[in-house]
């Protein structure tokens, strides 16, 4: 049986992994569209932007971050993915935008996390001043792998949807490929027949004048 504080340990570990100050989301970036996104920091807070186009066009945006002063902090043009960290100079309201507006036809689909300050530590462990219990040491673990894995699970699902956007065009395209040679064979074919027709077939005395 498990005692009150390994109760606590469990709970403590299970609620961190929700404690999450940012945001992280995907989003459609439509054609000749921009999209922008606010999170307020703390002045000296470090924070850190990763972006990735999961689909669309040339996998490309614009990308602009602004702080509460209207001055632009990072600048990006086309742009498939990138991180960029930073510290906050001041406390305010920061926006992030993201523009598809050089694009005339095609929507994308785009990755966005916005992380604001460090990874909380585990809870419990940063006012700890004795050794770590064989409980703490294997709960603290567990609460870096599940870390670990939720970064490998983002990771993986850009990836499978990349993949998955891209084996769906080539299918579209070899479709359209298949359809094209389709209809010149059988336009060929039907040529032939007719052009082989008109050799034997007789023709009246005065159509050989």
């Amino acid at each position: 049986m498990m005692n009150l504080k390994t109760w606590s340990l469990v709970i403590s570990l299970l609620s961190t992994i929700l404690l999450v100050d940012g945001v992280e989301l995907t989003f459609e970036l439509p054609d000749n569209a921009k999209e922008c996104f606010y999170q307020i920091i703390e002045k000296n807070v470090s924070a850190t932007l990763e972006f990735q186009v999961v689909t669309g066009g040339q996998y490309d945006i614009d990308v602009i971050l602004e702080a509460p002063n209207k001055k632009i902090i990072y600048n990006q043009v086309k742009q498939q993915f990138h991180s960029f960290s930073f510290t906050a100079p001041m406390t305010g309201e920061y926006k992030a935008c993201f523009s598809n507006e050089f694009s005339t036809f095609s929507h994308k689909i785009v990755y966005m996390d916005f992380q604001v300050g460090d990874e909380f530590a585990f809870p419990g462990l940063e006012e700890h001043v004795t050794v770590m219990t064989q409980m703490e040491t294997s709960a603290h673990e567990i609460h870096k792998n599940m870390v670990r894995i939720v970064d490998y699970q983002t990771s993986h699902r850009l990836r499978e949807a990349q993949g998955r956007k891209r084996a769906e065009d080539l299918n579209e395209r070899v479709l359209w490929g298949s359809i094209l040679e389709t209809t010149a064979i059988l336009i060929t074919t039907v040529g032939q027949v007719l052009v082989l027709k008109n050799f034997f077939t007789d023709r009246k005395p005065y159509q050989r004048l």
